[in-house]
């Protein structure tokens, strides 16, 4: 199976504005979180994935199929949600659907059928025959999913899905996107959002100032931290003599609360430092635990390294 996309020092310029900048990355799996700040460059990769603005250098490929020259083929095999409204005035949510699925190549029986399937897959029930102005944002955002996976595409990208979602909307929208994944349709979501993210997707890309900034599995992202750990502790009176053992030993204290303690050990080795500080001053241990990056602040780590080289 082909990876879901690659780029090779891929650049596009805006005038003296560049929006990509030798982007190289190789990017596969079920479902991938494409994650920036505003400007970061998201929607114009994505754009230039999907042939609808050529790269100013370099090279692209969707599902194995050249950006630039197999643009036609790309568009027949992946959906596409954009982040701005793309819905025609006057038109029902049936009727909308059955136009993208005639665009891309379907009968008018055929695209009105599977028009009908996928609103129900997003629950859209009855609103399908009001005009597509009359619906909230949430409906909006479900009804550009709908059109997009009216053609059964096999990668669908998600440019800010949950965009104007009230939380109940977002959740829908979320499960939706699971589902799709679990049905073996690959998804790039593509968001600001970062408990979205974190939420739905496997891997991650995460992007700055139109550069990769990290990427990988999320788990391996969140991995313990090797040398920062939470202690608990039962203690006669504040704890002081211990605190101060431990900062002897070089042992950094970052936070303290009534009975723990979040320290920074000198070595990924060295817990032994806590266990002896704890016999020598009469502390009682309830525990030792090893702090969880969140996604947060992985992404913050990569924003930061970028701002300071």
């Amino acid at each position: 199976m082909a990876e879901m996309f690659t780029c090779n020092g891929l650049v596009k310029r805006y005038g003296k504005v560049c929006a990509l900048n030798s982007l190289t990355l190789s990017v596969d799996g079920t479902v991938v979180g494409l994650l920036g700040p505003n400007g970061a460059g998201k929607s114009t990769l994505i754009s230039v994935l999907l042939g609808q603005t050529p790269a100013t250098s370099g090279k692209a490929a969707v599902l194995g199929l050249d950006a630039a020259r197999r643009q036609n083929l790309i568009r027949r095999r992946v959906g596409f949600v954009p982040e701005n409204d793309c819905l025609i005035p006057g038109m029902t949510g049936t009727g909308y659907v059955c136009y993208t699925g005639r665009l891309a190549g379907m009968s008018y029986k055929d695209a009105m059928q599977r028009a009908h399937e996928v609103l129900d897959y997003v629950e859209l029930g009855e609103a399908r025959y009001r005009p597509a102005e009359q619906y909230s944002a949430g409906m909006k955002q479900r009804l550009k999913l709908a059109q997009a996976l009216v053609h059964d595409p096999d990668l669908l990208f998600l440019d800010e899905p949950t965009n104007g979602m009230d939380p109940q909307g977002r959740q829908t929208m979320l499960s939706l996107i699971t589902d799709l994944g679990r049905a073996g349709i690959r998804v790039l979501l593509s968001s600001h959002l970062l408990p979205d993210v974190d939420r739905v997707c496997e891997q991650v890309v995460i992007m700055g100032g139109g550069e990769v900034l990290s990427s990988g599995n999320i788990d391996e992202m969140k991995r313990a931290h090797p040398t920062l750990y939470t202690v608990e502790f039962v203690a006669e009176g504040d704890g002081e003599d211990f605190r101060q053992r431990l900062q002897e030993n070089n042992v950094t204290i970052h936070q303290r609360a009534e009975g723990s303690l979040g320290i920074e050990l000198p070595t990924a080795e060295a817990q032994c430092i806590v266990l002896q500080a704890a016999r020598e001053t009469n502390i009682k241990l309830r525990g030792l635990h090893p702090k969880q990056n969140s996604l947060e602040e992985a992404f913050m780590a990569a924003i930061a390294r970028q701002q300071n080289p």
